[in-house]
Order: C-alpha cells, then sequence, then structure tokens
C-alpha cells in the first residue's frame, strides 16, 4: 500500500437531490501522492466543497469511488477517519471553553488519555505559536489563533493526511501567511500530505499540484508551473468595443485565435511585444488598450472554461445533505 497513491478519486459525481439531475461533481479522477500539497481550486459553486465532504466521509457520492490510504471512504469510513485530520471552513469550537479544553475533548474522540494526552497538546500548541494562550477562552481570540487551534484539533491524533477546507478564509494577510508557514513546515518536516480547497489563486501558487474544478468538472490538473507553461507564451489583453468582431479579424489576419472577455480580448502568443506591434498596425482604430504579461493561474483557467474564474464568484454552493 505504500507505493499507491495516498488519495485515488476515480469518476467521483455528486447530484444535489435525487432526480433534479444538477450535479455537484460530474466524474472527476484524480490522485495525490504522499507528501505532497494538493489544492482543489475553483469558484464557489465550483464543487471543492463538496469534493471535500466526500473525502472525509461526510457525505456520500452519487457515483464513483475515493479511497485514502487504499480504503472506501464508502465502504471502510472508520478506517479513512482514523487516518485523516480535517479542518472544516466553518468553526468546530467552543467559545465558551479553554484553547486546552477543547483539545482534550477533541483527544477523547480518537481515544487518547491522561499523560499521553496532555504531553500531544503541549506538542501541538508549541509547534503552532499557543503555548500561551492555552488557558484563554477561545471568544478572547483572533480569528487568526482560532484557525490556528483547529489547525492543532486536526493534528492532535498525528495524521498523515490534513484535510483543509478553505483554511484561511476570512483570515487577514498576516494570519494568512502564518497559517501557510505552519503548513509548509509540517509537509517538510513530518511528512504530513495535505488536501486543500481554495478560491484563491496565490494559494494555489503554493501548491505541489493542482486540480480547477468548474461547475462540478475537473478542467485542469498540474503543478501551477506546468500549467502554465501550457499556455505557450505571453498574455495580451485588448481593450475593445467589439471584441468578437476584433477575434473574428485577428484569426483571419493572424491565424490566432482569441478569446472575448467583457469588453476585451485575451491572445496567447509567444513574443508577445512583436505581435502588439503588428496588432496596433493592423487594428490600431479598433484598439483603446492593450497589456502584455506572463501566464497565471487565471488565464489557465479562462483557457479551459472560456469565462473569468470570478465570475461564478457570488454563486454559493448548495449545501448537501449529510451523510445518513
Amino acid at each position: 500500500m505504500s507505493d499507491r497513491p495516498l488519495i485515488e478519486v476515480e469518476g467521483l459525481s455528486h447530484v444535489y437531490s435525487q432526480g433534479s439531475g444538477r450535479f455537484a461533481l460530474q466524474g472527476i479522477s484524480f490522485t495525490v501522492e504522499r507528501g505532497e500539497i494538493f489544492g482543489l481550486l475553483g469558484p464557489n459553486g465550483g464543487g471543492k466543497t463538496t469534493a471535500f465532504q466526500i473525502l472525509s466521509t461526510l457525505l456520500l457520492p452519487s457515483r464513483g469511488t475515493a479511497r485514502l490510504f487504499g480504503f472506501d471512504v464508502v465502504r471502510d469510513p472508520n478506517e479513512v477517519c482514523r487516518r485523516i485530520g480535517a479542518v472544516f471552513q466553518s468553526q468546530s469550537l467552543d467559545i465558551k471553553l479553554t484553547v486546552r479544553e477543547n483539545l482534550l475533548h477533541q483527544g477523547h474522540l480518537y481515544g487518547l488519555r491522561g499523560a499521553e494526552l496532555r504531553a500531544r497538546i503541549e506538542t501541538v500548541l508549541e509547534r503552532l505559536g499557543l503555548l500561551g494562550r492555552r488557558n484563554d477562552r477561545i471568544e478572547t481570540l483572533s480569528g487568526g489563533l482560532r484557525r490556528r487551534v483547529e489547525l492543532a484539533k486536526g493534528l492532535l491524533h498525528r495524521p498523515e493526511l490534513l484535510l483543509l477546507d478553505e483554511p484561511t478564509a476570512g483570515l487577514d494577510p498576516g494570519a494568512r501567511r502564518d497559517l501557510w508557514q505552519y503548513v509548509d513546515t509540517l509537509r517538510k518536516q513530518e511528512g504530513v500530505t495535505i488536501l486543500l480547497t481554495t478560491h484563491l489563486l496565490d494559494e494555489a501558487e503554493r501548491c505541489s499540484r493542482v486540480g480547477f474544478l468548474d461547475g462540478g468538472r475537473l478542467v485542469a490538473l498540474g503543478s501551477p508551473d506546468a500549467l502554465k507553461r501550457k499556455l505557450g507564451g505571453e498574455i495580451i489583453v485588448v481593450e475593445t468595443k467589439h471584441p468578437e468582431k476584433l477575434r473574428q479579424q485577428v484569426k483571419q489576419r493572424f491565424q490566432v485565435n482569441g478569446t472575448p472577455l467583457g469588453s476585451t480580448l485575451r491572445i496567447e502568443r509567444p513574443r508577445g511585444h512583436e505581435f502588439i506591434a503588428e496588432l496596433v498596425d493592423a487594428f490600431g482604430d479598433q484598439v483603446e488598450a492593450v497589456t502584455l504579461a506572463r501566464p497565471t493561474l487565471e488565464d489557465v483557467f479562462i483557457r479551459e472554461t472560456g469565462h473569468r474564474f470570478w465570475s461564478a464568484e457570488d454563486e454559493r454552493e448548495p449545501e448537501p445533505s449529510n451523510r445518513n
């Protein structure tokens, strides 16, 4: 089993409700190797939370399989839960209890008791910079400190795999930076494998590999650098009143196909600065402004989906039903 991927997802699908025909996930497949930081990236409504809930055994898939450590999440949920740590987007702390008391209750759920549990609490609190706050009530802590306590809960039983759902949601930039430092330390020093969901492109850049989810489909998969290299050049963004008209003219003149988005035309092109000169010379009367940049993960998303990453940001994923 040590040679197989830690996570194996094959043809995973989930329908919002029986007979609705509306898919939260549509046949996604991917693997996660030991020691990776794997990110599921996508706008709200893309299917990230549904995938996370299935992998953490809280939701049954409609079709397909998901195996963690070789155990099927449907047939062997208890074996899966013993081996993973999960930090959900919604807070799971009792705000009237202290940091230490929250961890004591978490340890009891995993069968930890006595000196072993006390030692483990001290270890995780020290690692996460919370040792001096162990007797503080949760309600007195900042959002960043509460997120650290959530991480401490997830790490208390020494899991080999940590699942994080939107781990930096609601955190300020400093707290986000600190949390990512802890994540990097876990992977490098303790060999913890991490799967996280995010809608933040800069967080996806920190991952070993990312999978783009859009409308429940996995539209791209690979390392951030490899995905950007596939674009094969620089990104030219032309502001114009008639992007579709300009797209057709550019295709006819240069045999280059662009992507109209709003009031812009986006073009992938090697040596983009040279092409800009040709473009302006041929169609300068239609070009209001033009910019040139190296490819980003958002450019990858646009190429694979034909729309902007943030276009679905306000469309929240409906809450799927929980495991019966």
